[in-house]
């Protein structure tokens, strides 16, 4: 092949396939490095590019004659495309197929026992070296390596300096300086992007490659914490079709009890859009109650193997955020056919309980039963009408709770009989004192625009209280229920409090002169007795954030290990199918185990409602999956309310707010403002000229010439330095900044002025890092 065909000189790796791919015959290093006319130090270039392009799956890695990528090689780069079901499934990265076929799906196999858990979880957009096997009719895969580069794709603002530059401003609160872009791909100052390295060194800064719009526009924080989290937002066409199938299924009357006389009622929240669960109650005439808790029967619709189960299983719960919910099924399931709707014949799990006159349930059965919700009630109604006794209820409105059915009202008895069975239930719970921590939850509401009316701490009535130990109830008797059958239970495990942390804990009340004593059994009503016996209300909530602190987190799993929180030996998540796939295994489980099994469907759908041969065998790796996703969202739902929050108080930058301190770290304070909510930071350069030691048990900061101290719980007016709505960080300064000390400096990293050209380069700043003080020297 003649050398003027090639340009002269070490090639790109484009080049070397262009080449492999033109060569009538074997293309070895010497034969490529003969085209590019290479010597000395140039061959041994084109030898570490060639063993780069091997590891990356470009070329297969033979030594004396180079292939382009046939099929997939034995070890190649591999970037991970979605987690299914806990298993990572990946494609390679790089595939050029000459016929543009689809790059296969391989599933990868992650070491296991220590070896894994010395190493983080794949997520998303990882890139790993893996070995690959053909594996039946498709790949797997086992990860050797995790490399570097698929984990740092970036969300963030472009910006532009003075000369026309590119910087990316992260959305990161954690990133506090802006990168530089080498590559806009398109996008224009002020858009929200998605970017990546432009290559492996950190020189080469980053390229965009998805460009998001506006990043204060309505409905945007949401959409940062969708993309920054990596949550499934949109459903395939194959899952949507599968689910209008699924709605138009028939409701099998010889197969389900008929519960359509009961007056069953729905309690929700005002803007409920779907509604899983109805309760119904009345006296048994000894003293108890005869009660049912009707749940949605989604695993009608939902049956394992299908499109739509799959992406259920793949987002593992709905995820609300104050302007949209991402949610776990179609709408045309999750809003319509498998909503409680009121006056509407729906699919129902039916659990009937006895409660007797101590509030213990002594019985129950599981049926799938057909309902007419009588009733879909708000909270703050059910409220006001047992409240009044009043059975008048306001005009409906077209989109409130009840929409879509009839508005017949139910008589007040029927509330009452609720009340009255919750009223027992209540008794029980407070026999089982169940850790009790009464803590503020902040509600953001918005407007017509998408643009924030208020942001208020949520209210709680005893309507919440009612539903909620109902719920409880069905919760326990799912898993009793299972248990008796010896059948799979995908339990809702809360561990008692670690030693470690109850060590931290018992250090932590030794400041208030309050002993916690670790020879005891720890249980929740330790702590209820505790909190119980603290007359002054601030250190009773700083107590209670710390009790907080030492609970570990609740998780899914089918080995049981009680739930310390609640108090009880077995609970499992059954009452809320619709928004989390946890509650949809245990129906399932429960069909199983009981002989609840419906009609074979004449549609194009999985024959079966039950648990898969897969699931029965391992519900452990789901489990984990569900686990990991709730985790999730909680971080998305956490980090869009802190732009919310921030968004508000943007407009406050300077005003002074009432703050407790929440925290205290060696680096400074954490303060929320009382009322509110906003949580933010005062660095601890800002609190004095002086050094301060942090004192780790006592949760103190003291000023080591003046003695100052600032601990948990103080109140201290601040003044809000910053609140940045694209990152939801906040941060506070004292008042009364003193000489000398270090004010909060704005957010950023790029340049904000024109920088000053020398001959042909730019010259940058000289001398000490601005944000290090000089300390002097030590004579």
């Amino acid at each position: 092949m003649a050398k003027h065909k090639f340009p002269q000189g070490l090639p790109t790796r484009q080049q070397v396939l262009d080449f492999i791919a033109q060569s009538a015959e074997p293309a070895g290093k010497r034969e490529i490095a003969k085209a590019f006319g290479l010597k000395g130090t140039e061959k041994i270039a084109l030898k570490a590019l060639l063993k780069d392009m091997a590891d990356e799956g470009l070329i297969d890695g033979n030594r004396s004659a180079f292939h382009a990528m046939g099929g997939v090689p034995k070890v190649t780069v591999l970037r991970i495309v979605e987690i299914d079901e806990g298993e990572p499934i990946a494609i390679p990265d790089s595939w050029n197929p000459e016929d543009a076929s689809p790059p296969p799906r391989i599933r990868i196999i992650e070491p296991r026992g220590k070896q894994r858990d010395r190493n983080a979880a794949l997520r998303a957009g990882d890139r790993v070296l893996a070995r690959t096997e053909e594996a039946g009719k498709g790949w797997i895969a086992h990860a050797m390596k995790k490399l570097q580069g698929g984990e740092e794709q970036l969300m963030g603002v472009v910006e532009l300096d003075g000369t026309g530059k590119g910087w990316l401003a992260p959305v990161d609160k954690r990133a506090r300086n802006a990168v530089p872009i080498s590559d806009l791909g398109g996008a224009e100052e002020g858009q929200l992007v998605l970017a990546e390295p432009a290559g492996r060194s950190p020189r080469s800064g980053m390229k965009v490659v998805a460009v998001l719009g506006d990043p204060l526009a309505p409905r945007a924080f949401s959409l940062i914490a969708i993309h920054k989290h990596g949550i499934p937002f949109v459903f395939p066409e194959a899952a949507i079709t599968e689910a209008e199938a699924a709605a138009k299924l028939p409701l099998s009357e010889d197969q389900r009890e008929d519960l359509r006389r009961l007056p069953i009622v729905a309690i929700d929240p005002a803007d409920a859009r779907d509604h899983d669960d109805a309760i119904w109650a009345e006296p048994d005439g000894e003293g108890g109650f005869n009660a049912v808790v009707a749940i949605a029967d989604v695993s009608f619709y939902v049956r394992p193997g299908g499109q739509t189960d799959r992406e259920a299983r793949k987002r593992g719960n709905s995820v609300y955020f104050p302007d949209r919910v991402v949610p776990m099924l179609p709408e045309v399931l999750s809003a319509d056919v498998c909503s409680l709707k009121s006056g509407a014949d729906r699919a129902a799990m039916a659990c009937h309980m006895h409660i007797d006159s101590s509030g213990n349930i002594r019985n129950w059965r599981f049926t799938r039963a057909i309902v007419r919700i009588a009733e879909v009630i708000a909270y703050e109604e059910a409220q006001r009408r047992i409240d009044e006794s009043n059975a008048e209820a306001p005009a409906p409105s077209e989109e409130g709770v009840g929409g879509g059915g009839s508005h017949t009202q139910v008589e007040t008895k029927v509330l009452q009989n609720l009340w009255s069975a919750w009223r027992l239930l209540e008794k029980a719970r407070n026999a089982r004192d169940p850790l009790n921590l009464e803590l503020p939850e902040r509600r953001v509401i918005l407007d017509s625009q998408g643009k924030i009316a208020e942001i208020a701490m949520r209210e709680r009535v005893d309507a919440h209280r009612v539903v909620e130990d109902f719920m409880i109830a069905a919760n326990v008797a799912a898993a009793k229920a299972l248990e008796a059958k010896v059948a799979p239970v995908v339990y809702r495990i809360h561990e008692a409090p670690s030693r470690e942390k109850l060590t931290a804990l018992k250090d932590y009340l030794a400041t208030f002169d309050r002993k916690l004593s670790l020879g005891q059994v720890i249980t929740p009503s330790l702590f209820n007795r505790m909190l119980k016996d603290i007359a002054d209300e601030a250190e009773k909530a700083l107590i209670m954030e710390a009790v907080l602190r030492s609970q570990t987190q609740a998780y899914y799993g089918p080995r049981n290990a009680g739930h310390f929180g609640l108090a009880l030996g077995s609970y499992a998540h059954f009452t809320s199918p619709i928004r989390r796939y946890s509650d949809l295994l245990v129906h399932r489980a429960l069909v199983d185990a009981y002989g609840l099994e419906q009609p074979r469907p004449k549609a194009d759908l999985p024959a079966t409602s039950g648990l898969s041969d897969r699931d029965r065998a391992d519900l452990a790796r789901v489990s984990e999956a569900i686990s990991n996703a709730e985790r999730r969202a909680m971080e998305a739902e956490r980090d869009t309310i802190d732009r919310y929050v921030a968004a508000w108080l943007s407009g406050k930058v300077g005003e002074v707010f009432d703050t407790r301190v929440t925290g205290v770290q060696k680096f400074g304070l954490f303060a929320t403002i009382i009322g509110l909510g906003g949580d933010g930071l005062v660095p601890v350069s800002t609190l004095g000229a002086e050094r301060f030691n942090y004192d780790e048990k006592a949760q103190r900061l003291i000023g080591e010439l003046s003695g100052e101290e600032f601990a948990m719980g103080q109140i201290l007016k601040l003044r809000l330095a910053e609140a940045n709505p694209l990152t939801g960080a906040l941060k506070f300064e004292p008042v009364d900044v003193a000489e000398g000390v270090q004010r909060i400096e704005r957010r950023g990293g790029k340049m904000d002025h024109k920088p000053r050209k020398q001959g042909k380069f730019i010259a940058g700043k000289r001398g000490r890092p601005s944000n290090i003080r000089h300390q002097g020297r030590k004579k």
